[in-house]
C-alpha cells in the first residue's frame, strides 16, 4: 500500500460503509415502504410509491458512493452531492415537523441516514480540497 493509499484508506472505508447503508436502507424502503410509518406510529401514506421512489434514490446514492470509494479524492463531487442531501434533508424535516406536517417521531431516521455522515463526508471533502490546493504537502524549506 503506497503513501496515498494509506492516506485515503479511511475515506474509502467511509464511502463503502455509506454505500452498504444506503443500498440496504433504500432496498428496505422499496420492498417494505409502510414499515417505517408503522414504527413511527403514523398513518400509512396514500401513495407509498412516492416513499419507494425515495428509497430508490437513496439506493442509487449507495451505488455512487461505492463507485466514488475507488478514488475518494478524485470523485469528491459524489461526496459533496451526498453531503448536501444529508444537510438539506434534515433541514426539510425540521421545517416540516415544526409546521406540523411531519411527526417529530420520524426524526430518528435523520440520525442514521444523515447526521452520522456529516463529519466523515466533510473530512473527505476537506482532504480533496487540501490535495487540490497543495495544503496536504509539507511546506518547502
Amino acid at each position: 500500500m503506497n503513501h496515498m493509499d494509506k492516506e485515503v484508506y479511511w475515506a474509502k472505508a467511509v464511502l463503502i460503509l455509506a454505500a452498504i447503508y444506503n443500498i440496504a436502507w433504500g432496498s428496505f424502503v422499496v420492498f417494505f415502504p409502510l414499515a417505517p410509518f408503522a414504527w413511527a406510529g403514523l398513518e400509512p401514506p396514500n401513495y407509498p410509491e412516492l416513499w419507494q421512489c425515495i428509497g430508490m434514490i437513496v439506493g442509487v446514492y449507495g451505488v455512487a458512493y461505492a463507485a466514488a470509494a475507488r478514488d475518494p479524492l478524485r470523485h469528491w463531487p459524489v461526496t459533496l452531492a451526498g453531503l448536501l442531501g444529508k444537510i438539506l434533508g434534515p433541514i426539510g424535516f425540521v421545517w416540516s415537523a415544526y409546521h406540523g406536517s411531519l411527526a417529530w417521531s420520524v426524526g430518528w431516521t435523520i440520525l442514521t441516514n444523515d447526521l452520522i455522515w456529516w463529519a466523515p463526508f466533510s473530512a473527505i471533502l476537506y482532504k480533496a480540497w487540501a490535495k487540490e490546493h497543495g495544503a496536504d504537502r509539507p511546506a518547502a524549506r
